[in-house]
């Protein structure tokens, strides 16, 4: 019996797609109403991810768009380059198959590259879920529920110091 998981390709989702209104109305059905924003957002112009550091991923099994996940910068930190998990969602479907992990490493990977600090306001029911990669518990912020701070690469700390760095 073959218990490997199918593999998962991420690439920039078509947004007007028919998988990706495909996508909506199933998070809809189960009272999500974030790819619902997303369109909305993204049909009116204020959430493109095209500045510095963000990104738009969609996980395809089998050639099929099976979930959406963003990483923008936080839009509720003023004055600080935060970034920020934006509108995950997997198809029902393709729950437990490794297709949001894929997601949300790479934001990860991508966060680190541009933001201190990486954020997400999640559902309780998927709290384990973000703890298992690395996010912590935060308490106190109706905006944020988990948060990963990166530590800073050697070389920026040398810079800011003031060391030539080749």
């Amino acid at each position: 019996m073959d218990m490997s998981w199918p593999s998962v390709e991420l690439r920039r989702p078509r947004i007007e797609s028919a998988a990706f209104l495909a996508l909506i109305h199933e998070s809809r059905a189960e009272g999500y109403w974030m790819l619902t924003r997303l369109l909305a957002d993204w049909r009116n112009g204020t959430t493109r991810f095209s500045r510095r550091g963000e990104a738009l991923l969609g996980g395809y099994v089998d050639g099929r768009l099976a979930g959406i996940c963003g990483l923008g910068v936080d839009p509720y930190v003023e004055g600080k380059r935060q970034g920020r998990v934006r509108h995950l969602y997997v198809s029902a479907a393709a729950r437990r198959l490794g297709v949001g992990r894929a997601l949300v490493r790479t934001v990860i990977v991508k966060a680190r590259e541009h933001f201190g600090v990486l954020n997400v306001r999640a559902t309780e029911s998927s709290f384990e879920f973000y703890e298992r990669l690395g996010f912590v518990p935060v308490h106190g912020d109706e905006f944020v529920t988990h948060r990963i701070v990166f530590r800073p690469l050697a070389r920026s700390l040398l810079q800011e110091r003031g060391v030539n760095v080749r």
